[in-house]
C-alpha cells in the first residue's frame, strides 16, 4: 500500500500498470528519506558512476590476455628494421648481435663477404626466428654503400623511394573492396642510423638523412664501434650530436610529442638522455671468468658487448625489442603511414 501510495498516478485502466510499478526501486520510508537529506546523502539513482566497478566474484577477464598470447604464438608476428650507414662500421655484425643469429648477409652467405656491392641499391632479407614457441619474421634492409661515394647528393633518395614504396604497398591491399584477413606488413618500422666515431660534430651527410628520414620512419642514431673511442670522448661526442639534433630541430626515436602518459615519459626521458647509444657489435664468444660472453678481444682485454659497463648495447637491445617494439609498430601504423596515406588519398581526390 505505501509502495503504491509513492508512485505517480497513472491512467485508469491500464494494463500495463502492475509491470511498470513492479520494475521500480522498493519506496524509502518518509522518515529515512529526511534522515539522508539532513545527512547529505546522495541517491543511489543519481549518485555519478566509478571509474571501475567492483566486482563481487571471479570474471575472467584477465583471460584475454592468455588469448592474445596464444593467438600471437599461432600467428607470430612481423618487424622489418632498416640499418643504413658507411661501409665497415659494422652493421651486419650488429644485427646478427641484436638477434643473436646469423639474419645479416654478410654471414648468410658464406664466402662472399667481400662480394657485397657497394652501392645505395637495398637489399634485404627475410627470416623466421622461433623464441620459446613465440615466431616473428624480421626483415633486415641493408644499404652497403651509404654514403661511400665522392658525391653523396641525394643518396637518401632510394631510401626514402623505398618506404614509401612499402607504405603504398600497404595502402593498395587496405582500399580493396575485399581484402585479405591479414594485409602482409613490409613497411619499415625502425631506422636504425650509424654514425662514425669520429669524435667531432655530425656530418652534413647525418644531419640531412636524419632530417629528411625522421619524418618518415622511425631513426635510432648510434654511435658505431664505440671501443674506438675513450669513454671521455664518447661522453663528448654523444653530447655534441644531442646539441646537434636540437639545433637542426630534428626528432628521433623515442620522439617527445608521441609520450602517452607520465609513465611512459619518464621511460622515455631517460631514454633520450643515453640517445646516441654508443655501441660494439660482436659475434664470437670468449671465456670471461668461466664464462662465455658475446665480445670483441683486443691487445688490452675483452670488450663484453651485454655488458653495460663497456659499452650500450644492452640499452639499444632493450629499446628495439624488449620494450619499446611493440610502440615502434604503432607509430609506424598510427604516425607515418597515416600520414602518408593522407597525402595519397588526398591526391587522388584532387580534381585534374
Amino acid at each position: 500500500v505505501q509502495a503504491h501510495r509513492l508512485c505517480p498516478p497513472r491512467g485508469a485502466g491500464s494494463s500495463l500498470e502492475p509491470e511498470e510499478r513492479s520494475m521500480e526501486p522498493p519506496a524509502v520510508p518518509e522518515e529515512e528519506e529526511e534522515e539522508e537529506e539532513k545527512e547529505g546523502a546522495v541517491p543511489l539513482s543519481m549518485a555519478p558512476g566509478p571509474v571501475g566497478c567492483q566486482l563481487f566474484g571471479y570474471v575472467g577477464i584477465e583471460a584475454v590476455l592468455d588469448q592474445m598470447k596464444i593467438k600471437t604464438m599461432k600467428t607470430g608476428f612481423e618487424f622489418n628494421i632498416m640499418v643504413v650507414g658507411q661501409s665497415g662500421l659494422g652493421k651486419s655484425t650488429m644485427v646478427n648481435t641484436l638477434f643473436k643469429s646469423k639474419v645479416s648477409r654478410k654471414s648468410s652467405q658464406p664466402g662472399q663477404e667481400e662480394r657485397i656491392p657497394k652501392t645505395v641499391q637495398l637489399q634485404s632479407i627475410t627470416h623466421v626466428i622461433e623464441e620459446k614457441g613465440v615466431k616473428m619474421k624480421l626483415t633486415v634492409t641493408d644499404t652497403p654503400g651509404f654514403g661511400d661515394q665522392i658525391n653523396n647528393e641525394n643518396c637518401w633518395d632510394p631510401i626514402i623511394k623505398y618506404i614509401n614504396e612499402q607504405y603504398e604497398r600497404y595502402l593498395r591491399e587496405e582500399i580493396l573492396i575485399t581484402r585479405k584477413r591479414k594485409i602482409p606488413d613490409t613497411r619499415v618500422h625502425g631506422c636504425v642510423y650509424f654514425v662514425p666515431p669520429t669524435g667531432h660534430w655530425l656530418r652534413p651527410l647525418d644531419l640531412e638523412f636524419m632530417r629528411r628520414l625522421s619524418k618518415i620512419v622511425n631513426v635510432v642514431p648510434v654511435i658505431a664501434k664505440a671501443d674506438t673511442l675513450t669513454l671521455e670522448e664518447r661522453a663528448e661526442f654523444k653530447q655534441r650530436i644531442q646539441e646537434d639534433l636540437k639545433t637542426h630541430a630534428i626528432s628521433v626515436y623515442p620522439q617527445e610529442d608521441f609520450d602517452q602518459d607520465p609513465e611512459d615519459r619518464a621511460l622515455n626521458d631517460r631514454i633520450r638522455e643515453k640517445i646516441p647509444f654508443a655501441v660494439v657489435g660482436a659475434d664470437q664468444e670468449h671465456q670471461v671468468n668461466g664464462k662465455r660472453v658475446l665480445g670483441r678481444k683486443t691487445k688490452w682485454g675483452i670488450i663484453e658487448v651485454e655488458n653495460p659497463a663497456h659499452c650500450e648495447f644492452p640499452l639499444l637491445r632493450d629499446l628495439l625489442i624488449r620494450s619499446h617494439l611493440q610502440d615502434l609498430k604503432d607509430i609506424t601504423h598510427n604516425v607515418h603511414y597515416e600520414s602518408y596515406r593522407v597525402r595519397r588519398l588526398n591526391e587522388s581526390n584532387r580534381p585534374g
